[in-house]
């Protein structure tokens, strides 16, 4: 039966991109009053910096591909020496910064009497410091204990195991077709897309359900419950 979700957290249940706009912005005002070179230092380029220290889906844990990004910036105006009181900055913002989608706690509320509700992210969105604490029943975060990122199978592998439960019966949702419904699929899981933007679906991909907002999720899920009680049913008649 299925009773088990689990929740991707940046841009599925967090609205990231502000938060970390605004961590940016503090640490470029900090730039700017530690050297004049910083002037010439942009939110763009700090922005690319990132880019560049994440390119090729790096396999390090966010926080260290941050830590990598920041060091190139720095390194442009002199600051190298300011790193970790400027990473600090970040984070500290960052995280002050960090809600959840105004769908998110209603759609929570609404599945916490049926359904064991999980967190498993490639980020470093810990729940606690996002406005989620005590949300879920498990929380598995890529890095922690050399934990693989999402798609590696055993990121998908370690959600099963703390669920509990067999993998077909977790379904797994977010807002990456690659990480959030192709991953999981693979290694077993159903995927719900949580597709905010209006994005096309790649061809061949098929999730198991697809949503714009996680107010229509737990009717989604009742029916893939439904269907796959079904399913089951069907199943042990031909035995």
């Amino acid at each position: 039966m299925l009773r088990t979700v689990v929740f991707d957290a940046d841009e599925t249940l967090l609205d990231l991109r502000p938060a970390v706009t605004g961590g940016l912005l503090a640490v470029l005002d900090e730039m700017r009053r530690l050297t004049p070179a910083a002037a010439t230092v942009s939110l763009a380029n700090l922005e690319y910096d990132w880019s560049v220290a994440s390119s090729a889906d790096s396999p390090r844990p966010t926080p260290e591909i941050r830590r990598v990004a920041l060091a190139r910036s720095l390194a442009r105006v002199g600051l190298d020496t300011h790193l970790d009181d400027l990473l600090a900055l970040y984070f500290a913002r960052r995280f002050a910064l960090t809600r959840p989608f105004p769908d998110v706690l209603p759609a929570l509320a609404a599945l916490a009497d049926t359904w064991v509700v999980g967190f498993a992210t490639n980020g470093n969105s810990r729940a606690e410091r996002c406005g989620l604490a005590g949300r879920f029943a498990f929380e598995v975060y890529a890095g922690d204990n050399g934990l693989p990122r999402k798609p590696a199978p055993e990121f998908y592998a370690t959600v099963v195991r703390v669920a509990g439960v067999p993998a077909e019966q977790v379904v797994h949702v977010g807002d990456s077709i690659a990480h959030d419904v192709v991953g999981p699929r693979a290694a077993g899981l159903r995927g719900v897309w949580l597709n905010r933007d209006g994005r096309s679906c790649p061809p061949g991909v098929q999730p198991d359900a697809e949503l714009s907002t996680l107010t229509d999720l737990p009717a989604v899920l009742t029916a893939l419950a439904d269907e796959g009680d079904l399913r089951a049913q069907s199943d042990r008649s031909l035995v």
